[in-house]
């Protein structure tokens, strides 16, 4: 399974989010680093509404996903961008 679509899958188990995009966002990274080509999952930006937010700060929105998301990120993940919302609430995506 891609590190893309464990993410999506540890995130609609957990939150049950209403609304998720994960993108792979490694191409727009390639060269910043020795053996980052761009070609692997090394980057990837989180858009998720779910309930479970309601009431949470921003940070407390971060550290919830970052935490379900830590095997991923102690696998190699090297850059996790997150964009939280509950319902209701506006996005600009």
């Amino acid at each position: 399974m891609s590190i893309r679509a464990h993410i999506e899958a540890t995130l609609r188990d957990n939150l049950a989010p209403e609304r998720l995009d994960v993108i792979n966002e490694s191409h727009q990274h390639a060269g910043h680093q020795p053996g980052m080509d761009g070609d692997g999952e090394t980057h990837m930006r989180v858009r998720i509404v779910a309930a479970a937010f309601t009431g949470m700060s921003r940070i407390d929105r971060h550290r919830t996903v970052n935490a379900l998301l830590k095997p991923e990120l102690d696998a190699g993940l090297h850059a996790l961008a997150v964009e939280a919302a509950a319902p209701g609430e506006p996005t600009r995506w």
